[in-house]
Formats: C-alpha cells, structure tokens, sequence
C-alpha cells in the first residue's frame, strides 16, 4: 500500500509530525513512572518515620526488578539521541531526570543488606547497566551539540548531575562488596551472643513469666535491630557519603529552577515534541527528588552523629571487611575446566592485577568516603551538639513535670545490660545511649499493639479447661477402625471436627454455637503457628491439609462443603441421631475411597487425600463420643438438657486441646527470635514480639497449669507424644510438673 500524502504537504515532514503525535502520551507515561518511584521513596520516608527508624530501611522502594523498570521509564528524556530539547523546560526536565536517577541510587543503598549474594550480583549489575547507558548517552549529546548546548545555562548542572551519578554507583558497589563480608562477621557475633543469652536462659526454665519472656524478646530484638545489614550500611562512611551528594544534587537542581525562571521569561513553555508533558515530567520526577533526598541525608545525619565521639586515627582507618572479598576472589583458585597451562597461567595473572586494582579502588572510594564524613563531621558538629542539648533539655524539663512517686515506680529495665546485646563492626563507635533506648521502646511498642488484639474469646474458653484430659478422651481406642492403620492426628484436625460436631448438636443456641465457633478461630490462629514453626519440613502435610475444611465450616457452616451441619442440628432428634448422620457420612467417604482405591496408596495413611483423613477423623471422634459418653452415663438420646451438657463437654474438650497446644507458644516466640536467616531476622522478631502481646494472658494463665513430663525423646509439640505419655500407667507416668520447657531448644 502505498501512503496517502496530502498535496503540497513535504513526504518527510507528514511522516514525522504522524511519529511525533503520540510522544506526548509516551510523556505523561514517563510522569507516571517518575512519580511512582517519587511515591515509593516518599513512603519510605514515611514508614520511618513512623517506626521511628530515622536510618529509613528500605521497604517500598528497594533494588529491585520493579524499581528498575519503573526508573528504566523514567529516564526515557535523557537517553533520547533524536528529539531536540532546546526550551529551557525541556533542558530542566533532563536535569530533573538525571537528578531522580541519582537519588535514586542514594536510596538503594542500603537495600543491598537484605539481599543474598546471588540477588545483589543481579541487582547491582542491572542498575550499574542502567546508569552506565544513561551517562553514556548524556555525554553523547553534550560532545556532538557542545556549540549549541552552551548557549543553555543548565549545562554545568547536567555535567555534575551525571558525575554524581557515577560518584553514587561506586558507593552503592563499594558497599555492596562490604556488605558480602560483614554479614559473615555479623552472624559469627550473634551466634557468640546467642550462646551466652542460652546459657543464662537454660540456668532456670522451671518458672517462666511475661517479664522474662519480654526481656528475652528485647534482647533479640536488639540484636536484630542492630544487626540489620541495612543499619549496618546506613551508618557506614559510604552511606554519609552517598548523602552529601544527594543533599548537592538537590542544591543543583533547584539552584538551577531559580536561576531559569528568573532568567527567562518564557519559563513554562516547551519545545519538543513531547509537548506539555514535559511540564509534567519536571514536576513528578522534582517531588520525587525533594523526597527522596530526605533518606539519605538523614542517614549522613546519623552516622555523623556516631562519629562525634571517634578519635580521627581511627576514623582514616580502613577495616579489613571492605576488601575481605576482593582478597578471596583474588586468592581462589581458577576453574578447573581450563586446562591449558599457559591460558590457565594468563587468566591467573589478569585476575590478580585486575582484583589488585579493584582493591585499590575500593579503599580509595572507602578513604575519601571516611574524609567527607570527617569533614562533615567537624563542620556540623556545633549543630549536633546544640540540637541534642535542646533536645535533652526537653526530655529533662518532661522529666521534672512527672511526680517523684510515679516515676519511683516505673518499671525496671536496668536488670538486663542491653547495650551487651547492640551489634557492631570492628572500628564503629558504640551506639548512642538514644539509639539503644529507642529501639527498646519500639519493642514495647509492638508488644502494646499486640495487646490490643488479644484474643478475648479464646481466653474465655480456655478458662473452662482444668486439665488436659480432652487430649485423650476425643479418640478412644474402643472404636472399631476402617482400617489397620490409622493416620496420625496433628492439633488442628481434631479442633476442626470437634467444632463440626459442636455445631451440629440440636437445642443448642445460636449464641453458644457462635461463641465457640469464635473461640476456635482464633485458637487456630495460634495452632496453626504452632504447627509451622515446631513441626518438621512436610511432617504430617496431608493431616494438616485435611484441617483446611474449617474455611467452609467457619464461613458456611458446611462440612466438607457438603454436609450441611446447621441442616443436621434442625432435622436432629436429639444429640445421638446428630452423632449417627455425621458418623454414617464419613464411613461411607472412607469405605468408598477404600473400596476404589489401589493399595499402595491404602498402605500408609499418611499418602491419604486430605478429604479422607477429614472424614475418618470425623468417623472415629463422633463414634468416640458416642462411646464415651454412654458409658459415663449420659443419656444422649433425651433432649434439651442433654444436649446443652454434651455442648458444654464438647467445649471443656476443645479447651484442653487448645491449652496443650498453645503451650507450646514459648518455644515458638523464642524460636522466631533466633531461627532464621540474617536478612529475615529482624522481621521475625517484630512477629515474635507481636506475638508476645497477642498471646500475653493466654501464656499467663497457661504457665500456671501442670502439664505432663517429656522426656528427651518425646517433644510437647506433637498432640501424639501427648497422648503417648498421658495414656501411662501410674506406676510408669513420672506424674506432673510445672510447665517447663526448654526456651532456647534447637
């Protein structure tokens, strides 16, 4: 086909003015995915904030795939070699450009902590990709137009935007490389922690008590929070430095906006072929700047701080975890796929000259790092000391307000030397005392929040519980099995078929049925915790798997999404005919899989669907109700009465088995503490700190409760092992002790 030009109209000019028609579309797109990046960076800024983590981790605007190709848009004016960007809005919307890219890669700084070394090798190398191209680009348009680009006043101010830029890449590898290094060091120091806290621990576990527990949670929590890879980095001389330089590129950009609106009158307009989306362009990717500049000035703020007190010797001093890396990648040895002697020998000695090199560069970029924070250092010092003295004033002036009977009888937290717990790098000055405390008040922070969602119903229905009896009474080995092997039970099976059977009982009020089934919710909450944290890898999956069917219980009080359990409680005479439906249902879902089923499957139960377990735990409870209860004379054929008695004995038995489980929440909030990777532990202890207060009066009154002995082998973990060692005779059973457990186990 050919193209329909319009007459007297230039070929080339129709055809470009048709090109050109959507670039205005393409530059609302680009103001889009500035200010997505500007939104992200300014939650971050919110997000400490708010937690009081004036480091600002990186949460929502990290290194990341999404990040990069959010930025990767963003950058589309200066990596654009066609289009002519003479108007000063289009020149200041480069700048603006080249300014967010920088910020940018200020914020991602610290990000590299929570990273592994295979995540930081891709991220790190995608984001230098990234800026390299933009830099390479930009110096391409100033060396081929440098006699029309000196004519625009905002040229100086690209050339040190793109420098800059360069400058914030070699901090961010620089600290990348030291990051690899210190994380071994920082998880050798904690494990040399962690043993003493365990052998402090372990010289009383036969009494414990919220305040033990909380003061266990604030010494992990301190440990994880000073520990972080993020804070480690944030308070490193790169991370003072990466913001001095933001703190210049935001001067640079708005010394520059100033400069051309009071220069030129024609300020706003626009003369590419981007059109008013320039406008937009210049707008979002500057509040993204202001915004995104606050972080990383911050963090120069604290490392200055933590430095005020460091003698200059020792502040020049380059510690050996900024090269450690670059040392064993110089000193391991080469493939040994290359076998050619003299090939092997070249590529031995270019890997040594060229890691040489790099570790020269490395502690030159760590050398200058360390002077400008020295520097800086010297000159703000007179500021930090007269901010922290007005700001010491205040907290003594609220200090004197407070009665000197209340504030005798605060509590106190001198007993544990907190300080003993803050982790630190060789060559780092100690945390400040405000830090240290600040971090302790957000531990009773989290733990006040988790007070607020404490589960009030399950309290009351643990209440009714006075032993743990329920344990072995819910399965009796009376009842006849429909196969010669039985699957294991896990705790939250039982819960859920108890509560199906609950529900369907007649002559029982719609409020009970709620209460309990309100009460089972959030006691599930906690056994399923229990279940993931203390069960091994794939332990009792299909068991567990099987509890799933509580979704259709708690939302359509439906069982199996099939079984209408309100439908049985109104067609029900009484408690023995609601038994026999439930009993009748699950054998002929058994009996059927068994019947169809081929026998390597039918062999061990534990290969069983889900849906099969279910149903023969429903077979044998209801059964065993049944039988138990008959033979301890209770009439389950009246009604009314009967029913309600058999309601409330159904609820005494999920009590027990509630309290039995949720024992085990001390094991669990400990083992959240300590149990998991360097990158993940800080969020771990804020769940076990949280989990802490949720759990606070339920552990309170549990920790009064006696519970059976276990020996070594045996774990209260497993509902098995507790109906194993309470089914004891007398004179085998060593009796019953006072909850103890082992806090810091495995």
């Amino acid at each position: 086909m050919s193209i329909s030009v319009p007459p007297n109209n230039n070929t080339d000019e129709y055809i470009q003015r048709q090109l050109a028609g959507p670039m205005p579309w393409i530059g609302m797109y680009v103001a889009a995915a500035s200010l997505a990046c500007s939104v992200a960076m300014a939650t971050n800024v919110f997000h400490g904030f708010r937690s009081k983590k004036l480091w600002f981790p990186c949460k929502y605007f990290s290194l990341n795939a999404t990040s990069l190709t959010l930025l990767a848009v963003a950058m589309k004016l200066p990596v654009d070699l066609t289009t002519n960007f003479w108007a000063i809005t289009d020149r200041l919307a480069k700048l603006s450009s080249l300014a967010l890219m920088s910020i940018a890669t200020g914020n991602f700084m610290i990000s590299v902590g929570s990273m592994d070394d295979k995540d930081i090798l891709t991220n790190v190398t995608a984001l230098a990709i990234l800026i390299v191209t933009v830099f390479v680009d930009v110096f391409i348009q100033i060396i081929q137009t440098r006699s029309i680009i000196r004519r625009h006043l905002v040229f100086p101010e690209e050339v040190l935007t793109a420098v800059s830029m360069l400058f914030l890449l070699a901090l961010l590898l620089s600290s990348s490389i030291m990051i690899l290094s210190t994380k071994k060091y920082l998880e050798a120091k904690y494990q040399e922690i962690h043993s003493e806290a365990l052998s402090e621990e372990s010289l009383d576990t036969s009494e414990f008590t919220t305040r033990k527990l909380k003061g266990l949670v604030k010494k992990y929590w301190v440990m994880a929070e000073t520990g972080s890879p993020q804070f480690v980095i944030a308070r490193s001389a790169t991370s003072a430095a990466s913001g001095v330089i933001c703190m210049l590129i935001v001067v640079i950009l708005l010394v520059a906006q100033i400069r051309m609106a009071v220069i030129h009158k024609r300020f706003g307009l626009t003369a590419s072929v981007y059109g008013n989306s320039t406008n937009w362009i210049l707008i979002s990717q500057s509040i993204g700047v202001a915004f995104g500049s606050l972080a990383p000035a911050l963090r120069w703020y604290i490392a200055v701080n933590l430095r005020c007190s460091t003698k200059v010797k020792d502040e020049l001093k380059i510690e050996t975890y900024w090269t450690e890396r670059l040392v064993e990648w110089k000193r391991s040895s080469l493939p040994s796929t290359i076998r050619h002697l003299k090939r092997k020998k070249v590529l031995h000695t270019a890997k040594g000259y060229t890691l040489n090199f790099l570790v020269r560069v490395q502690i030159f970029i760590v050398l200058s790092s360390k002077l400008v924070l020295l520097i800086s250092s010297f000159v703000s010092h007179p500021l930090v000391l007269l901010f922290q003295h007005l700001k010491y004033l205040k907290i003594q002036k609220r200090i004197n307000s407070i009665p000197r009977n209340v504030e005798e009888s605060g509590d106190d937290n001198t007993e544990t030397d907190i300080r003993r717990y803050a982790l630190k790098l060789k060559g780092e000055a100690e945390l400040p005392e405000k830090t240290l405390e600040s971090i302790c008040n957000e531990v009773e922070r989290v733990i006040e929040i988790g007070k607020k969602q404490q589960p009030k119903s399950l309290l009351q229905l643990l209440k009714k519980s006075n032993s743990f009896d329920g344990v072995i009474t819910f399965d009796s080995n009376q009842v006849p099995s429909l196969h010669p092997q039985e699957p294991p039970n896990c705790w939250s099976l039982p819960l859920v078929t108890l509560t199906c059977i609950s529900i369907s009982l007649p002559n029982i009020s719609n409020d009970k049925v709620n209460s309990i089934v309100s009460s089972v919710r959030e006691g599930l909450v906690f056994v399923n915790l229990v279940e993931k944290c203390l069960y091994n890898n794939g332990d009792l999956m299909n068991t567990r798997e099987a509890a799933t069917i509580w979704t259709g219980v708690e939302l359509h009080h439906k069982w199996q999404d099939k079984v209408d359990l309100q439908k049985i409680s109104l067609e029900s005479r009484n408690s023995h005919d609601a038994l026999q439906k439930l009993s009748t249902e699950s054998e002929k879902i058994v009996l059927k899989f068994k019947r169809d089923s081929k026998d390597c499957v039918m062999r061990n139960p534990l290969n069983w669907p889900p849906n099969i377990i279910a149903a023969n735990s429903m077979y044998r409870i209801s059964q065993t109700i049944s039988l138990v209860y008959n033979q301890q004379g209770v009439n389950i054929e009246e009604e009314t009465e009967d029913d309600e008695r058999l309601f409330e004995r159904l609820s005494v038995m999920i009590a027990d088995i509630l309290s039995a489980c949720l024992i085990n929440l001390t094991r669990v909030i400990t083992m959240k503490c300590h149990r998991n990777s360097i990158e993940e532990r800080e969020k771990n202890v804020r769940e076990a700190a949280l989990l802490l207060g949720e759990t606070e009066q339920v552990l309170s009154f549990l920790w009064h409760r006696e519970s059976p002995r276990f020996s070594s082998e045996q774990t209260a973990a497993y509902i098995e092992e507790w109906r194993s060692v309470m089914e004891m005779t007398p004179s085998q059973h060593s009796g019953y002790d006072h909850v103890s457990i082992e806090i810091l186990e495995g």
